[in-house]
């Protein structure tokens, strides 16, 4: 499938999605394209989201202003308009392979909600995150306010929402936004690279199962059951056997 604000192209098992639109701006072709992801990651065992001369500037306003316009003071036409923006990244945050953000350069509103539906985070020391949407005199909308407590805790979010600041690399690092910061491009997607490619040589059903039940956020003790019930249901002899070389 051709794209245009998208490129999806494949190492083996591991996929690769690059936004290529200008500065990964995000307007309604790019909704519309990322529509179509998981039906094209069928044979991927993990997948990477990268930025091509940077991350990604957040949501094209001006490609989306006249359709917010048009819904303003309309909850019904609002939601429609924000459904296709809701669809992209839940669908990412669903998708029952690790994900894997590679984040070079700066990462705005849009852009950092799109990193918080990926499974783990890694950056250049180039990297700036922000959530300015306050500044813009909106709410962030998109997942971001929602997945970033459970990142990063109840402070950093808050402090990142309601100042609308950018943070570096190395406070990203600190907080817990990323787990990684490498020197430069090259290095950060050398190591992406080599990251996904552990990935996809770990057990398929054992990665889903595991997905399942961290985005699931359920209550203890249920949580606790659907890991079970995941297991009762997938675990095989080779894992057992597994299970007792390690032991």
């Amino acid at each position: 499938m051709t794209f245009e604000t998208l490129s999806l192209t494949f190492a083996g098992e591991v996929a690769i999605l690059t936004i290529v639109s200008k500065k990964g701006s995000m307007g309604p072709v790019f909704w519309a394209e990322m529509a179509h992801l998981p039906a094209l990651l069928s044979a991927a065992r993990v997948l990477i989201v990268r930025g091509q001369e940077l991350f990604s500037a957040g949501l094209d306003v001006k490609a989306s202003a006249a359709g917010l316009n048009e819904a303003l003071g309309d909850r019904g036409l609002f939601r429609a308009q924000v459904a296709p923006m809701h669809l992209a990244f839940e669908g990412l945050a669903a998708l029952p392979i690790p994900v894997i953000a590679a984040v070079h350069g700066w990462c705005i509103g849009a852009g950092t909600e799109l990193i918080c539906a990926c499974d783990i985070r890694l950056c250049s020391q180039d990297a700036r995150f922000s959530l300015p949407e306050v500044k813009l005199g909106i709410a962030a909308d998109l997942g971001g306010l929602q997945r970033l407590p459970g990142i990063i805790g109840q402070g950093w979010a808050r402090q990142l929402a309601l100042t609308g600041e950018p943070i570096d690399a190395g406070t990203a690092l600190r907080i817990g936004l990323v787990t990684e910061v490498h020197a430069g491009p090259e290095a950060l997607f050398e190591r992406a690279n080599a990251l996904a490619l552990h990935l996809a040589g770990l057990p398929q059903k054992a990665l889903e199962g595991t997905k399942r039940v961290l985005n699931a956020a359920l209550p203890h003790q249920e949580s606790l059951m659907q890991a079970v019930d995941w297991n009762a249901e997938h675990m095989t002899a080779e894992a057992i056997t597994n299970l007792l070389r390690k032991s």
